[in-house]
């Protein structure tokens, strides 16, 4: 019993230790959020996304470039958004538009009966500022963790 005991210890530090370096979503919500400009219209889509970052179930960023991404707030809830291995954006003649187009979750089985998913505002995010708060917060919590004192 003493071992299983030891074993599970052992399994949670490692859970611990492995996770030290994430962000809550609140706190990736608020960094995203903070980094972002005003609203603008639509943006330039080049047909391929450079990644994505889900923020809960109505928002994510896009990188359309490796220092250009956007925040997009979307209209309601989107299924699935934050377990989904790709999606797709809609979009007119490259460009993509705030309340036409949508975000659309991909994989995970059949796409049959998924429902798009409004994008209700488009807001360009400055990529410089979110390395340099993520890196403040990661910092922040592993100051935290330092302070608490260890439990037995």
């Amino acid at each position: 019993m003493k071992h299983i005991s030891l074993l599970l210890g052992s399994i949670l530090v490692l859970g611990a230790c492995a996770s030290t370096d994430r962000l809550t979503d609140s706190q990736r919500m608020e960094m995203y959020r903070s980094s972002a400009g005003e609203p603008v219209r639509d943006f330039r889509f080049f047909g391929s996304l450079n990644g994505w970052t889900p923020l809960g179930e109505r928002a994510l960023v896009v990188w359309t470039r490796p220092n250009e991404a956007y925040l997009l707030d979307l209209a309601g809830p989107c299924q699935d958004l934050g377990f989904a291995p790709a999606i797709s954006l809609t979009n007119f003649s490259g460009q993509v538009s705030a309340r036409f187009d949508d975000v659309i979750v991909r994989g995970g089985g059949s796409d049959i009966g998924r429902i798009p998913c409004r994008i209700q505002e488009i807001r360009p995010v400055d990529v410089k500022a979110v390395k340099v708060a993520e890196q403040e917060l990661r910092e922040a919590n592993v100051e935290e963790r330092q302070r608490q004192p260890e439990q037995d």
